[in-house]
């Protein structure tokens, strides 16, 4: 039996998704208007981005962090762990997801739930190369790159970047300027942090803190079937792929992200 499955052209996980749960969550979930949702493509700095707002509902109090597994502090609505999580908890709900945009749950699309997508290029280089980067984003024929095309999943989701309620934030940016990307956070969520609490989220959502916390940094998982076995925490740092691409791989990436990505106005990528 295979590892993967095929749900509308996009290719799944079997041992963490399940095609009835996909089905469900998009035509009959409902996002409620109080919910936060954190969206990205895979590998794109997700958890630290949940670990973040997390630490800014608790005011940079770690005790929800170190106590709570960040699966269920905000699960994934597409997850057999995380779908059963959500249906049932009341309240505002804190949750991620990887979905494409044509298998978002479509009650999304009528609320007012604040929605923060976290935007990076996903690159494992010790598993990719760039000769067959441009085949295994753009074509649907490789079970290997979960939630489909980086560059489908992108561009789908930045249609929604001028709503109110939708906060665009690029990984590189959260490194370069983390302060300022927290307090910006904090405006988009309403949340009101005085510089003390603000110092506590960023020594917290650092990434050594984060590498040294159980519930966050993914010991907990006998195995991360998402990566093969991969550490789910490599370095935590941008630009590491100058440090595996030849200069024609570069240059071949780049050629296909400009076709890819045409249309787009110039800055909105801030690697480039």
């Amino acid at each position: 039996m295979s590892a993967y499955f095929w749900f509308e052209g996009i290719s799944f996980h079997a041992m963490v998704h399940k095609r009835e749960i996909i089905e469900e969550s998009r035509d009959k979930f409902v996002i409620r208007d109080e919910d936060t949702v954190i969206l990205s493509y895979p590998k794109s700095g997700t958890n630290w981005l949940i670990e973040t707002v997390c630490l800014i509902q608790t005011k940079g109090n770690p005790k929800w962090i170190q106590s709570v597994p960040v699966w269920q502090r905000s699960p994934w609505i597409e997850t057999k762990k995380g779908f059963p999580i959500l249906i049932n908890k009341e309240g505002p709900r804190l949750m991620s997801s990887h979905l494409p945009f044509h298998l978002f749950p479509k009650s999304f699309f009528r609320s007012k739930a604040k929605v923060a997508l976290l935007m990076g290029i996903f690159i494992l280089c010790h598993a990719l190369h760039i000769s067959n980067w441009s085949f295994q984003t753009s074509s649907r024929s490789s079970p290997r790159v979960p939630c489909g095309s980086w560059f489908e999943h992108t561009r789908n989701w930045l249609s929604m970047r001028e709503n109110d309620n939708f906060l665009l934030i690029s990984y590189e940016d959260m490194k370069k300027n983390t302060r300022v990307t927290i307090e910006k956070i904090c405006d988009f969520l309403g949340k009101k942090l005085e510089p003390d609490e603000l110092d506590l989220v960023l020594k917290y959502s650092s990434f050594q803190a984060m590498k040294e916390i159980k519930m966050s940094n993914f010991s907990l998982n006998p195995e991360d079937v998402l990566t093969n076995g991969l550490v789910h925490m490599r370095k935590g740092t941008t630009g590491d792929w100058k440090n595996h691409f030849t200069v024609a791989q570069a240059e071949a990436f780049d050629k296909v992200f400009q076709e890819k990505m045409a249309g787009f106005p110039p800055g909105l990528f801030p690697w480039k």
